[in-house]
């Protein structure tokens, strides 16, 4: 059952009792940082004060492990405009212990989407057309070279400026407990 009835009765009350107003901000993030976190629930509202952030205080883009898997995809394109157009400054990718994308098996995914529908000739299409799903929904086995990884893209990113301080951290989703492994301020990269 879709919860879109349930959540479309709060936002009226919501709308209504004006208690948007709290939240009421600019588009421009305060301290000047974007985030790359993973979509975990668990970080939800844990890594903001983990982080000590606040509504308006940085972008926040998410993806399943925080991964940049393209450097010319969408979640390097969202960090670019932030940098560019949105007024960040330092880019935060941070990463979490205990991810689902660590245990991803792209063979079992293949199978449940199978089970859901997707018929096999749309994936062998799709394989056929040059996209290797296997590796496309492949996870990662460790969280920090994942985010090294992601990180070492942004910051050698043709197009990323030189001078953004680009940073990898790992948050334990239990107690909020930042584990730094790279501070982009030793690194001066171009």
């Amino acid at each position: 059952m879709s919860s879109l009835g349930d959540i479309l009765n709060f936002n009226e009350k919501f709308v209504t009792e004006k208690q948007y107003e709290p939240f009421i901000t600019t588009k421009y993030p305060d301290k000047k940082i974007v985030v790359l976190s993973c979509m975990d629930t668990r970080l939800v509202e844990l890594l903001p004060k983990a982080m000590n952030l606040r509504n308006g205080d940085v972008k926040i883009v998410k993806s399943a492990g925080a991964i940049v898997n393209h450097p010319f995809g969408g979640i390097m394109r969202s960090l670019l405009v932030a940098v560019y157009e949105l007024q960040a400054d330092e880019v935060y990718i941070i990463g979490h212990y205990d991810c689902g994308m660590s245990s991803v098996d792209p063979n079992a995914m293949l199978e449940h989407m199978r089970e859901r529908g997707i018929k096999q000739e749309i994936i062998d299409l799709i394989n056929y057309s040059g996209v290797d799903l296997e590796q496309w929904l492949r996870g990662f086995g460790d969280v920090t070279t994942s985010v090294l990884k992601s990180v070492d893209i942004v910051r050698r990113h043709p197009l990323m400026p030189a001078g953004v301080p680009i940073h990898g951290l790992v948050i334990d989703p239990g107690t909020g407990k930042l584990d730094l492994v790279s501070d982009g301020n030793a690194f001066s990269i171009k």
